[in-house]
């Protein structure tokens, strides 16, 4: 489903301590937004499972940077680990990215890819997108699914 989500994630009550910082750029490679969400505390560590694989995404310490270019149909998160160590890049797919009260935010679909320093990737809820097509509910997952089908994405 459609979800809206904003670069400093206020409403994330799992980081009880944060610092936030965020930057308008406009160059020839990127015209957006990049946030950056470090997690100086957290209640708990955040662990998911792709395949076998246990991958912490958050813990104190670790960083998120986002990237929400304008005019795209993506939004992009590189995940740093407290060292600095990239734990992975996720991609949202978007129907698109915009700014309200200075925040950057990007509307959610239903299709993530995460892409590991391995070089493994993963597509995530390729259910949910295939249901919504079936289900007319969503013009835009026709486009995503037309897209995968024909590697645009």
């Amino acid at each position: 489903m459609l979800k809206r989500k904003y670069g400093n994630r206020t409403d994330w009550k799992r980081v009880t301590q944060r610092k936030y910082a965020q930057a308008h750029l406009t160059t020839k490679e990127f015209q957006g937004y990049m946030t950056l969400l470090k997690t100086v505390k957290v209640k708990e560590p955040l662990i998911t499972q792709y395949g076998d694989k246990e991958i912490c995404i958050v813990d104190n310490g670790y960083m998120w940077l986002q990237h929400f270019p304008f005019g795209k149909h993506h939004s992009v998160t590189t995940m740093f680990d407290a060292n600095g160590e990239i734990v992975q890049w996720y991609i949202d797919i978007c129907l698109e990215n915009g700014v309200e009260d200075g925040v950057p935010w990007m509307d959610d679909l239903y299709l993530d890819i995460v892409v590991l320093p391995s070089g493994e990737i993963y597509l995530l809820d390729e259910d949910e997108l295939e249901q919504a097509y079936k289900s007319g509910l969503s013009l835009m997952s026709n486009m995503i699914l037309q897209g995968l089908k024909s590697k645009k994405f």
